[in-house]
């Protein structure tokens, strides 16, 4: 049995998709694809190489990923996230789709042409950051043609690419429906208003997966709470373990 794993985006809250994948590992359950958008194009391009959950959220709570955004900022006032290059290529150096062990799928949206944009072969860095660039954060990314911004903007669920050519599918979904956190930063609202204006398209996406894993504890955290990544992994973990032990996957 072919398994996908779909990954949405979320910010910071993507780190829980790590979790998601831990309790995944945990039960001997690998995808043979992954396809995902945003920081879950960023999650998946690092599960695909090869590294191992854990090994993961240590990348993610030892690398300072601000000093590079910060010194990123352009004459529009927003932030550059090709500064980031450098940081992603340290952990993937061959910087190629190619040299992932699982096949990946990266989504991001051309904001000019109004279209979804996909990757899935050649330079892997800079078709993953462009997904993550959160419009009203970051300036978008020129890059083979296109002015791209974050995935998430025409589609949070990427399952397209793997429909058809996946048996079972699992989509990890760190965006929920209801918030109980407040929106103070200008960029969450904008970011919030992209979410629900695709509201109705992702819950169809996500009601296609065989298996859906949508922490509800995720709404208490922020797009930002990149500090939170311990409380993010164990949102994603245990929510992904307590739904494992009620449902069986055929291997």
């Amino acid at each position: 049995m072919k398994t996908a794993l779909i990954l949405s985006g979320g910010g910071a809250r993507g780190i829980a998709h790590v979790g998601v994948a831990q309790a995944l590992w945990e039960r001997g359950v690998r995808p043979d694809v992954i396809s995902a958008t945003s920081s879950g194009a960023f999650v998946g391009a690092l599960l695909g190489y090869g590294y191992e959950p854990m090994d993961i959220l240590k990348i993610i709570r030892d690398t300072s990923f601000y000093p590079y955004l910060r010194f990123g900022i352009g004459k529009n006032g927003l932030l550059h996230i090709r500064k980031m290059e450098d940081v992603f290529r340290k952990f993937i150096p061959e910087n190629t789709f190619e040299s992932l062990k699982t096949p990946l799928n990266v989504t991001a949206t051309d904001i000019v042409s109004g279209e979804e944009v996909r990757f899935q072969s050649g330079e892997l860095a800079l078709p993953v950051l462009a997904s993550c660039c959160i419009p009203g954060l970051f300036s978008p990314m020129h890059y083979n043609g296109h002015d791209l911004v974050d995935g998430g903007v025409l589609n949070n669920l990427p399952i397209e690419p793997v429909l058809g050519n996946a048996d079972y599918m699992i989509g990890s979904h760190c965006n929920p429906f209801n918030l109980d956190k407040p929106l103070k930063r200008t960029t969450e609202i904008v970011y919030r208003s992209l979410i629900l204006a695709m509201h109705t398209k992702t819950k169809a996406r996500f009601a296609k997966c065989d298996l859906q894993i949508e922490p509800p504890a995720l709404s208490r955290f922020s797009i930002f709470d990149f500090r939170k990544a311990d409380q993010l992994f164990e949102v994603g973990y245990s929510y992904a373990i307590e739904l494992l032990n009620k449902v069986a996957i055929s291997e």
